[in-house]
């Protein structure tokens, strides 16, 4: 039987990058990092292959749509076209309304920083995954995306692994309940671990390979 700390020690390492950071952001409690966030779990949370979200991501920052101001200020063509230069094409109409949308209720309701969102969830994962589905284009998976990666910057929220995360440990034969999965985690930082828990239940190699490597 495999030691499911071991299958950690090599799953995390080797699969432990978080989107955030694939996308090239700098995640710390502030406006812009978080809105880039909050940006990048609305187009990861599409059908779409994450390779291409991340594209679609950059591909808006590079156009200068960096914090709700200016996403709200940008014309809608220029929100399909940054979205079409990073491949996110099958969605990108009505996902440049939904930014616009979103964008325009970021900056009535909380002033356009997503801190003042933290403060209203108190802590409550539950209260701030209801936040998060007010604001356009944001269902249960982009959410959940968001919960993931932000524990980082507001460590109240951890661990927080979310559904995908625990398929991917249940994948690799670990507990299904995220305190017992993040305790075998040891030191490992919660958005950290539930990024290579992802990766795993969305790639059947990088499981097998973590479980051959720890046998």
């Amino acid at each position: 039987m495999t030691d499911d700390r071991r299958v950690l020690r090599e799953l995390v390492p080797a699969h432990g990058e978080t989107y955030a950071e694939e996308a090239g952001i700098r995640l710390r409690d502030a406006p812009q990092p978080l809105y880039r966030l909050l940006v990048l779990s609305h187009l990861l949370s599409a059908r779409i292959r994450a390779s291409v979200a991340i594209a679609a991501a950059r591909e808006l920052y590079e156009a200068g749509l960096r914090d709700p101001g200016r996403m709200a200020r940008a014309d809608w063509q220029e929100r399909v076209d940054a979205l079409g230069r990073g491949g996110y094409r099958r969605y990108d109409e009505r996902t440049a309304t939904q930014l616009g949308d979103g964008a325009e209720l970021l900056t009535e309701r909380w002033g356009g920083d997503l801190r003042r969102m933290r403060e209203e969830a108190d802590g409550d994962p539950d209260a701030l995954r209801r936040l998060l589905r007010e604001v356009p284009g944001m269902g249960p998976a982009g959410a959940d995306i968001f919960l993931r990666e932000v524990q980082r910057a507001w460590p109240e929220f951890a661990p927080y692994l979310g559904g995908k995360a625990l398929s991917g440990a249940e994948r690799l034969g670990l507990p299904k309940d995220p305190e017992r999965v993040a305790k075998l985690a040891g030191d490992t930082e919660p958005a950290t671990l539930a990024a290579a828990l992802v990766r795993a239940s969305l790639d059947k190699e990088v499981a097998e390979d973590s479980l051959r490597r720890a046998a």
